[in-house]
């Protein structure tokens, strides 16, 4: 199965983004510098209508040139009218492909081995996602805005006056200099801010998960003094963002009147010159005081919380859609493909977190190619952690797990995506017809492939119930059991080109008899089968049964694991009392 990078969440996705969408972005601009028109004729018009008008004792012409200055608000209004969807346009698309983005980074991060907090993901895919559509609609509509009417009065004012605009063009530019850098350190203060918000939300997802483990341990206490530390560090982080914004705003509050100023102490030499009119000089300080310093001021603020935080979260969400530490950019020049699928642990140890017990702890296990192993144990030995280390999703702590000879990390991991297959206990069926599902994991399978695979694993007669290969299932078919799900999967595992099958309790809502069938049927097929068993029937199959419990870790056949180890005695007794086959 083909394994295609996600493509990561920066500045080059807003390109390709505006490149696909060239149309919607091309309409917002050409509306924006309509819907500026107001902000580039105000202070003409002012000027025009005291000039021409009232100081030129015709108070008729005045009320024209002001009349035309309310027309150019109403047509104001209704290019923001017509502007409004088109912002749609852009803003819902991009969410979408934030979406799939984050969602297929952490796909592949945990394909490639990555120990992601859920809680973590559930940031990243919930709140941040939502944030970057939130500033990125807020953006458009506001800096935007203000963007092109600050650019707009600033031709405007060089139109009416250019030696007006000469000595206030300065002043702005300043103080955008100055704000420049005071904006990247509220940056790095607000990606502090994030990582101790996912760090607060991983934390508090994984003690809410186990409340039950934590209070049957006793470490309420160890655990609230934990979740108040990152309480405690992410109250300091919101602090130190709202210090460094409430600094950039009293800059820019300050900046913002510079122009006034100046032009306020240039104005008697410009007027005795014959430079500057008086209705120019109206005009200029209409520029100024309705155009320019609020605009100024708002822009800046904009861009310092809302444009911040947005280039914050998107580097962030960038850092999570980077494939795992096994991923194929990082393993490109050292990606093998074993000859064989052979499997070999020596030593194997895996936690699921610092300081947690081990899982899994010094396993040495061999698993020669098309063997076929049941692994045993009680509830939280290990089993399914073993399936998912065997299968390359996660990689050991530490000893040693080799495919074919070959360092698990290091194994190509197209070619282990197409060798290995693990079905878990809770089996997916996509939404699709059955032959979408049938030949997920090979393409180019023939319709007599799928059926075969089918009649092997015992999923024939599902199919020819559902209508044949081109029933729908999923979303658009009828509800499937859990156990017809099993079928499903078990017959798309079947038909798979890989020769290292983990069944990971993956025939538990089947009943005996179909278990079985499935089981002999990929035994059948040369398969490496490695079965997590649900009933004693399992193992009493397989030529190998592993014990998996910690210390008392144990290896044989079953006569064997009945006489040597008392934990495998128990659990045989406690299946046959349960009246389990």
């Amino acid at each position: 199965m083909s394994e295609a990078a996600p493509r990561p969440i920066d500045r080059h996705l807003f390109a390709g983004f505006l490149r696909q969408h060239r149309g919607a972005a091309v309409a917002v601009a050409g509306w924006s510098l309509l819907e500026a028109v107001p902000a580039l004729a105000s202070g003409l018009l002012v000027a025009a209508a005291l000039d021409r008008g009232f100081l030129a004792g015709r108070p008729a012409e005045g009320f024209f040139w002001i009349g035309l200055l309310g027309a150019a608000m109403v047509f104001r209004a209704l290019m923001t009218r017509t502007l409004t969807p088109w912002l749609g346009r852009l803003v819902e698309p991009l969410r979408d492909e934030l979406v799939t983005a984050v969602a297929a980074g952490a796909v592949h991060r945990a394909a490639a081995g990555a120990r992601d907090a859920a809680g973590a993901g559930v940031a990243r895919l919930t709140v941040q996602v939502e944030t970057v559509r939130a500033l990125v609609s807020a953006l458009l509509r506001s800096a935007r805005q203000l963007g092109v009417s600050l650019l707009m009065a600033f031709v405007g004012l060089a139109a009416l006056s250019a030696p007006v605009a000469a000595v206030t063009l300065p002043p702005v530019l300043l103080t955008l200099l100055l704000c420049a850098p005071r904006l990247r350190v509220l940056a790095r203060r607000q990606r502090r801010q994030l990582r101790a918000e996912e760090r607060l939300t991983a934390a508090a997802g994984e003690t809410f998960d186990g409340i039950r483990d934590v209070v049957a341990s006793g470490a309420q206490d160890r655990v609230a003094d934990d979740l108040s530390e990152r309480i405690t560090d992410h109250r300091d982080a919101v602090r130190a963002v709202a210090r460094a914004a409430s600094a950039n705003t009293l800059l820019v509050s300050l900046g913002s009147h510079l122009p006034l100023l100046v032009l306020l102490l240039a104005a008697p030499r410009l007027l005795d010159r014959g430079a500057l009119s008086v209705g120019e000089l109206l005009g200029a300080t209409s520029y100024l005081i309705s155009g320019v310093a609020p605009a100024l001021r708002s822009l800046v603020a904009v861009l310092g919380s809302w444009g911040v935080q947005l280039a914050t979260v998107l580097r962030q969400l960038s850092r999570s859609t980077a494939q795992g530490p096994h991923g194929a950019a990082e393993s490109q020049g050292r990606a093998t493909a074993p000859r064989t699928p052979h499997l070999s642990l020596v030593n194997v140890g895996y936690t699921y977190g610092p300081g947690a017990a081990p899982v899994i702890d010094r396993l040495s296990l061999d698993i020669p190619a098309g063997s076929h192993l049941t692994v045993v144990g009680p509830s939280g030995a290990g089993k399914s952690t073993l399936t998912t280390l065997l299968a390359g999703l996660a990689a050991p702590d530490n000893g040693r797990l080799t495919l074919g000879g070959v360092p698990v990390t290091e194994v190509d991991r197209a070619w282990l995506h197409r060798a290995v297959t693990l079905i878990p206990q809770e089996a997916y069926v996509f939404t699709g017809t059955v032959r979408d599902n049938l030949r997920y994991l090979r393409p180019g399978a023939r319709d007599a492939d799928l059926l075969a695979s089918a009649t092997a694993v015992g999923a024939r007669a599902l199919v020819d119930r559902l209508g044949g290969l081109d029933a729908p299932v999923g979303l658009d078919g009828p509800p499937l059991s859990s156990g017809e799900r099993q079928l499903v999967a078990l017959a798309r595992a079947h038909v798979s080109p890989a020769s290292v099958v983990l069944l990971d309790e993956a025939c538990c809502h089947l009943d005996p008899a179909a278990e079985e069938r499935a089981e002999r049927a990929f035994a059948a097929r040369g398969t490496t089968l490695v079965v997590v068993a649900h009933r004693i029937s399992s193992a009493l199959r397989a030529p190998r049964v592993l014990v998996l419990d910690g210390e008392r870790t144990a290896i044989g056949t079953h006569a064997q694991l009945l006489d040597g180890s008392p934990l495998y005695a128990d659990l045989v007794g406690h299946w046959v009392a349960a009246g389990t086959p």
